[in-house]
């Protein structure tokens, strides 16, 4: 999406230069046509002294009648910049950007924007330009991107919000989060990220492996819980991930631990197995908060996984994963506009510290710098 907003803003840049280019070489011949016309219609000095000095004129009045000349030539030179000033300025108007626009909602949407989201930032960014008056000198580049970030900023703080997860979570113990989320999208690393975050915040947390289907999915689990030295409840594979959640929470309560986190099965979203699977897990653990793991590469993908979890089941707030290696940014945008949830962490690496809280100004930053 950078690249598509650069391309923007160079071809605009461009085409204002060309522009002003031809503006100063017309101003240039019109002052050469107006010297050429007033020089013309002076008449010589010669002639004029003929008519209107005696032979017996003093030397005074000859220095005065020079001085008046002079002082009227300076004043002539000085309106005609003020005349002509206004070519050194260049209003753009609807027609200097209708093509680039056009080009740049192409590449909008194939960087994952959806439809939605692209009709409103070439709204905001056409309403911005259109009707403004830079000069050569503006800097045309700060002109778009603050366009950009304006209307960037509004699109992803429509469903913000500034949660407080850590200081929530004490509020009721234990406080049990539940995370869904298709294969490969990164929810078991997530999960280990979002345990990282809470010690880090001074909560005691528990694991449950509710993902009995997934070969070695409990493994890559305890791996995990024994580096960060949380416990993990496991169960059978094929077992009944309902009651590993029920478990874990039992476990909570008798040990005093805040916080619960539970792992789900990551199958296809399609998958109607999966999803009375994972309804069943919410009736029994009756859970705080629901969050869904995305993506943020799968493109429109994430947006019909976020509206099939959202009909069928229901969450509360979205972890986006992998943004360190989403060079579009389309996702979080499409997301942050048309759900109505709230993107609340991004994942920017591998490291357990790299899951960020969401904030709407650094991400439009990120997407235009």
């Amino acid at each position: 999406m950078k690249k598509a907003f650069s391309s923007f803003t160079e071809k605009l840049s461009r085409k204002v230069e060309t522009e002003g280019d031809n503006a100063n070489q017309l101003n240039v011949r019109r002052e050469t046509e107006e010297r050429a016309s007033e020089q013309s219609q002076v008449p010589s000095e010669a002639k004029a002294q003929d008519f209107t000095v005696e032979q017996g004129e003093t030397k005074e009045k000859q220095e005065k009648s020079q001085g008046q000349r002079s002082l009227e030539e300076t004043e002539s030179k000085e309106i005609k910049p003020g005349i002509l000033g206004f070519l050194r300025y260049k209003e753009i108007k609807e027609d200097d950007i209708l093509d680039l626009i056009e080009e740049l909602r192409v590449e909008l949407l194939e960087d994952d924007v959806s439809l939605e989201v692209t009709d409103k930032i070439l709204d905001d960014l056409r309403k911005e330009l259109v009707g403004k008056k830079i000069s050569r000198k503006e800097n045309l580049e700060d002109l778009v991107k603050n366009s950009l970030k304006k209307s960037l900023r509004e699109i992803l703080s429509k469903n913000y919000s500034n949660i407080d997860i850590f200081q929530i979570s004490k509020d009721k113990k234990p406080f049990v989060i539940v995370f869904f989320g298709v294969n490969g999208v990164g929810k078991t690393t997530t999960i280990a990220k979002f345990a990282y975050l809470l010690k880090k915040n001074g909560l005691s947390v528990i694991i449950a492996a509710s993902d009995t289907f997934r070969a070695a999915a409990q493994e890559q689990l305890a791996y995990h819980a024994s580096k960060l030295e949380v416990p993990l409840v496991r169960g059978k594979y094929g077992g009944d991930p309902a009651s590993v959640a029920f478990d874990a929470i039992q476990s909570a309560k008798s040990r005093n631990i805040d916080v619960v986190l539970i792992d789900t099965a990551g199958r296809m979203h399609t998958d109607k197995d999966l999803t009375e699977e994972l309804r069943r897990v919410v009736r029994i653990a009756k859970p705080n908060m629901k969050i869904l793991v995305l993506d943020s590469l799968a493109g429109n993908d994430a947006l019909a996984q976020a509206e099939y979890f959202e009909k069928n089941i229901g969450y509360d707030a979205v972890i986006l994963t992998k943004v360190d290696a989403d060079a579009k940014g389309g996702v979080a945008l499409s997301l942050a506009y048309k759900l109505g949830k709230p993107v609340i962490f991004v994942g920017m690496g591998q490291d357990y510290d790299s899951l960020i809280k969401f904030n709407p100004d650094w991400f439009a930053d990120r997407l235009v710098s």
